[in-house]
């Protein structure tokens, strides 16, 4: 059975897009990076526009969804997210318009789609489980808090990109105002490394295969803080853990079924 593998183009504040790909089909969640950039970005992973075959969008923040509209006007590609999201008038304006429900699976191609509400200051916001019936890839950032369908629908996952946000005190003690230390330490923010340690314990089994630090600021946290975090969880060492970064993304890692 061929492997699912995934990727990133880049994660944090300046721009989000995970790549996801089983046989002849590929996915996009999110895309924060403008047309050109994009390109670059895919190139760097062996792709081009032409061999996206859909984009998926977890909420209307500018670094999800800044290069969405561009990106799939210059591919022809669908665009698949929440009503609410839509709402916004922040996608502008896309060449095939998807709107899903937040509650009901779906498929693109060869890839099976499980949206998962999630808390975000944002109008509908989701996140995704991904997988071929075999495995299955979470994708969780941009939650401040986390809810019992959230760990019910991440249980055992093969492979799991996970928020590491911030480090509270980094947080408390940085250069942000007083409104946007509340925005992001609260409820509907970001998760910390600890949250993020905290649930890890929970998910953990014996079958999964890689977990990866995503969406780590630059401002609050470090790469190190937040690998120590997930690490820890996980009883390996912090360099185990990969980070995906901002400026040059992930390269390609595989699920294997394991039989």
């Amino acid at each position: 059975m061929t492997a699912i593998r995934f990727a990133s183009l880049g994660s944090g504040s300046r721009g989000n897009a995970t790549l996801i790909e089983k046989s002849n089909t590929r996915i996009l969640i999110d895309c924060g990076f403008g047309v050109k950039d994009t390109k670059a970005r895919l190139e760097r992973l062996g792709l081009a526009l032409e061999d996206l075959d859909g984009i998926l969008v977890t909420h209307e923040h500018g670094d999800h969804i800044g290069g969405v509209g561009r990106v799939a006007r210059a591919c022809g590609v669908a665009v698949y997210c929440s009503h609410g999201t839509h709402l916004t008038g922040r996608l502008g304006k896309v060449p095939d318009l998807r709107l899903i429900s937040s509650h009901k699976r779906f498929a693109i191609g060869d890839l099976e789609i499980e949206p998962v509400p999630v808390p975000h200051d944002a109008k509908e916001p989701i996140q995704y489980v991904v997988g071929d019936g075999a495995m299955r890839l979470g994708v969780l950032t941009d939650l401040g808090s986390i809810t019992s369908h959230i760990r019910q629908c991440y249980a055992r996952c093969d492979g799991l990109i996970l928020e590491a946000n911030h480090d509270p005190v980094m947080l408390q003690q940085g250069s942000y105002p007083l409104k946007l230390k509340r925005r992001v330490g609260g409820a509907y923010g970001h998760l910390s490394n600890g949250q993020a340690q905290s649930l890890l314990r929970e998910l953990v089994h014996d079958k999964l295969q890689h977990v990866v630090a995503a969406h780590i600021s630059d401002k609050n946290n470090t790469d190190l803080l937040a690998q120590q975090s997930l690490a820890e969880a996980l009883g390996c060492c912090a360099d185990e853990v990969p980070v995906i970064d901002q400026d040059t993304g992930l390269h390609w890692m595989s699920l294997q079924t394991r039989f």
